[in-house]
């Protein structure tokens, strides 16, 4: 990115505060992670930005942004652009940003499976566009701007991942981004808390179309009833992907390999579609991709190539191999309950070394599932069996509902349970259990830090 002061001042109605006119190259929030000629850019969060300009400074911010609620401090020595709020400034400036390099947008959304998608999405149009996408969590209203922001003057696509936990969000991420293609991915149980019901959480990611352009597309996993239902309030054209034969592109032909999938799909059964990855959900995100490339006229042997191996994001059925010699599949970036019946599912049908091998899996909480959080843990009951998964490892105050039910199915043996501050317990039996060529599948939200035990057997 590249701008003048005085272009981004006009941009957001700021008053700016110097005589000298700058070219800015950078615009960033973090002072951590300033270069030079930045603007800085003080969001007020758990902490006020504010207090870090100096820092910004010292790093090689040139300009900043400024709230009129706070008194610039003496002797500040940057350029100053006054605006009433930093982040909604921020937002206007990358909306403004947007429309000066006009790239196609692909807004992705879902419960689960957006991330991913983004990923493949991504890559599909990489085979023949230059093309910029939201880069690890980057996807609220903070993230998302600053995607924007990233990208280089010659970008001919943006893939933009929406993220959202309560209502109104997504309606506010799509106008700053006004997309070309909007998609979602699937409904399932993530943000109960906040939502109460899935119809709700539906509705919440309709929003996404609150913006789409009037010659847009909305593509949608056309298998849940809930979107069928909202889709029909839309008026711009609409493609659904699936595995029923009732969706515009579903799957045919779906067959897993040792860490592969295999399909076709009933637009060219003459293609054969290869996945770097399992699971029958991966499968799906692979449809909306081969659906938004269809969209944007991806040669169809380009998208093949693309997907047989697309860059996953980290952390997302990530297969490494630890230390005593297993592997083990990193599902740990985030958990709700769909995600982990698809993730026990594919884990549950990789092919052992040998009969002396086991599969291993450990669960943590799930989280933000509200009241409804001890029944949809004791519910992954009906995704286990004794005969694919040999040893189970709980971990998490929530995850006892799951125990409780399992302990009916599984020999106490093999079965095995530690509360929140029990961590490194679970860690020493882990390392005591795992023989080389075991598969271990690691499976919770982030905020039980499953990382710590990722890369204790690593």
């Amino acid at each position: 990115m590249k701008m003048m002061l005085s272009e981004i001042a006009k941009a957001i109605d700021a008053t700016i505060d110097s005589n000298q006119d700058v070219e800015i190259t950078e615009v960033q929030f973090d002072s951590r992670l300033i270069n030079v000629n930045a603007l800085f850019v003080p969001i007020i969060g758990e902490r006020d930005g504010h207090d870090f300009v100096f820092a910004a400074k010292d790093s090689g911010a040139i300009a900043t942004l400024w709230q009129t609620d706070h008194e610039i401090p003496e002797n500040l020595g940057l350029a100053v652009l006054r605006v009433d709020d930093c982040l909604a400034a921020l937002q206007k400036l990358a909306k403004y940003y947007l429309q000066k390099v006009n790239p196609k947008v692909v807004a992705v959304t879902g419960s689960n499976g957006k991330t991913t998608t983004k990923d493949m999405i991504r890559d599909v149009l990489s085979t023949q566009f230059n093309v910029h996408a939201t880069e690890g969590n980057f996807n609220n209203e903070l993230g998302v701007p600053m995607t924007i922001l990233n990208m280089k003057i010659n970008t001919e696509m943006l893939v933009c991942e929406m993220g959202m936990d309560r209502p109104g969000q997504l309606t506010q991420l799509s106008q700053i981004v006004s997309p070309d293609v909007a998609v979602i991915t699937m409904i399932g149980e993530a943000h109960l808390e906040f939502f109460g019901t899935r119809e709700k959480i539906a509705q919440a990611k309709m929003e996404i179309t609150s913006y789409l352009k009037e010659d847009g597309y909305l593509i949608y996993n056309g298998d849940e009833p809930l979107l069928n239902n909202l889709a029909q309030n839309i008026e711009q054209d609409k493609l659904t992907f699936g595995f029923e034969n009732t969706n515009h592109l579903y799957a045919t032909n779906v067959e897993t390999k040792q860490k592969q999938m295999k399909f076709q799909t009933n637009l060219d059964e003459d293609i054969n579609f290869t996945l770097p990855v399992i699971g029958n959900h991966n499968v799906s995100n692979a449809l909306a991709a081969i659906s938004v490339g269809e969209v944007l006229q991806i040669e169809p042997s380009n998208m093949q190539n693309a997907l047989s191996h697309f860059n996953l994001t980290k952390d997302r059925m990530q297969w490494l191999e630890g230390d005593a010699g297993e592997e083990i599949m990193s599902d740990i970036y985030n958990s709700n309950p769909t995600a982990t019946r698809a993730s026990l599912s594919a884990f549950s049908n990789v092919s052992l070394v040998d009969e002396t091998n086991q599969r291993i899996v450990v669960l943590a909480d799930m989280l933000e599932l509200g009241e409804q959080g001890p029944e949809l843990h004791a519910n992954l009951v009906t995704a286990f069996s004794k005969d694919a998964i040999n040893q189970v490892y709980l971990y998490g105050p929530l995850m006892a509902n799951l125990y409780s039910q399992l302990i009916k199915i599984y020999p106490e043996t093999n079965l095995h349970y530690y509360d929140i501050d029990h961590k490194q317990q679970l860690i020493q039996d882990l390392q005591a259990t795992i023989h080389a060529g075991d598969l271990v599948l690691l499976k919770g939200s982030h905020g039980l830090h499953l990382s710590e035990v990722l890369q204790a057997l690593l």
